[in-house]
């Protein structure tokens, strides 16, 4: 089987003003993806989603370009039921030969950012075409499953201090969720704001439910270490990405300081980012985005890391359904997953395109067995919203 061409598309589905949120990032205005086409001499078509920006804002066309332009000619013709030779081979680049027979990467200069994006989405549609390829759904690739089906937490919580409440029970409402995510930090303008709302969250819960918070990486260690101490009686399940990426040593000293579980990795890329929040003993929970890590290869690696050093493993899930399907597959295979994310933000991304439903029930989400990547992709969504 080889590859014949690998086509990448920039996906922008508006929010209505009524329904879009405001945070750090900004009025979420839109939600936009970039769409990966692989497609075979056998026929067989296989998928993926790679992103320029972590949240679901950011023009896609120098993603959509590194795909195609880049990343595509080192590809044609081979392949591609070996996605752990592809990724090679993308991330090396012309020194791949080297980085096969040597044992040891020999990366370009894009080791991170768009270029390791575009591998993101051209690696989980390899995968599907392997998974196709074998009537297999890509989790018992990867080893089989240790979860049939797997606890949601709703995230979301933008609301002030006085509707915050109310927004995180609709959340339980539809869809039986024990659990729920809220975002705190800069947004909020300083500490006592966001513990104010913290607090008005959990009365609203009560004790049964779990509460999680993220600041998107806004505050500075000493912010964060205050938020701590004065969140400390209100039960956090996790605090997510409490400094900035770019602060691997302030997050270490920010998880030293308290007992509350901190949790990061959206923002990282590839294994050797997650290697330096290990070697730091940073975090507690790792949060891989598999559509902007290395994909389900890099992602499986990463998994192992969780794996070895017991670390809790909770994809970051925010965009669309196939990248969605792509991380609900590495923690089907992962015994250290345990809660996948569930977005209660306004997406048709995330809803409409893919022929078959993303639903949580009773607060769990199933996990199927359809081969590969086990998505339908909806044409005339794709053609809709694809900007020219």
């Amino acid at each position: 089987m080889k590859i014949t061409s690998i086509k990448a598309a920039w996906l922008q589905v508006p929010i209505p003003e009524e329904k879009a949120s405001v945070s750090d990032f900004g009025r979420n205005v839109s939600f936009n993806t970039t769409l990966v086409l692989v497609e075979t001499d056998e026929g067989l078509v296989g998928y993926g989603e790679a992103k320029a920006t972590v949240g679901s804002l950011g023009n896609q066309r120098a993603l959509v370009s590194t795909i195609e332009q880049e990343l595509a000619p080192l590809l044609i013709g081979q392949d591609p039921r070996h996605p752990a030779r592809l990724w090679e081979l993308m991330y090396s680049g012309s020194r791949a030969q080297f980085a096969l027979s040597r044992g040891r990467v020999f990366p370009i200069l894009g080791r991170r950012g768009i270029t390791l994006s575009g591998i993101s989405g051209i690696d989980m549609a390899v995968w599907d075409i392997r998974g196709q390829s074998l009537s297999a759904p890509i989790h018992r690739l990867l080893g089989g499953k240790c979860h049939d089906r797997l606890p949601a937490y709703a995230s979301g919580g933008w609301a002030d201090e006085r509707g915050i409440g109310e927004q995180l029970l609709g959340y339980v409402r539809q869809g039986g969720f024990r659990a729920v995510k809220m975002r705190v930090g800069v947004m909020d303008g300083d500490v006592a704001s966001s513990v104010r709302r913290v607090r008005a969250a959990r009365q609203a819960l009560g004790d049964g439910m779990e509460l999680m918070v993220d600041a998107h990486g806004t505050y500075n260690v000493t912010e964060a270490k205050r938020f701590c101490r004065e969140v400390a009686d209100y039960r956090l399940a996790w605090f997510e990405e409490p400094v900035s990426a770019d602060n691997k040593r302030g997050c270490a000293e920010v998880r030293a300081s308290t007992d509350i579980p901190i949790a990061a990795g959206e923002s990282e890329f590839t294994r050797f980012d997650f290697r330096d929040l290990v070697e730091l003993r940073a975090v507690d929970i790792f949060q891989p985005d598999l559509a902007i890590c290395g994909g389900i290869t890099e992602g499986l690696r990463i998994a192992a890391f969780a794996e070895t050093y017991q670390l809790g493993l909770a994809p970051h899930m925010w965009g669309g359904a196939v990248m969605f399907s792509a991380g609900l597959q590495l923690c089907a295979a992962s015994p250290s997953a345990f809660i996948v994310e569930y977005s209660l933000l306004h997406n048709p991304l995330h809803h409409e395109l893919v022929a078959e439903p993303i639903t949580v029930k009773d607060g769990q989400v199933i996990i199927r067995d359809r081969p590969g990547l086990g998505v339908t992709i909806n044409e005339d969504f794709v053609k809709k919203y694809t900007v020219g």
